[in-house]
């Protein structure tokens, strides 16, 4: 199955508050941390929640 690497790329300063929880909950915790998710519709929901305070990439 596919995978997703996803980095966040900035602060979650003056986010809100269900943004920086969706971050706590891919187990992102300061900028430029990275982690590696199976492509699930749970993942890709918080990714596209959080689209703009992280980048996604596809690996294998």
């Amino acid at each position: 199955m596919s995978k997703l690497k996803i980095t966040q790329v900035k602060s979650v300063i003056g986010a809100k508050q269900n943004h920086r929880a969706t971050l706590q909950t891919l187990g992102l915790k300061r900028i430029n941390d990275s982690v590696v998710r199976e492509i699930r519709p749970e993942v890709v929901g918080m990714v596209h929640t959080v689209r703009h305070l992280v980048t996604v990439e596809e690996v294998d």
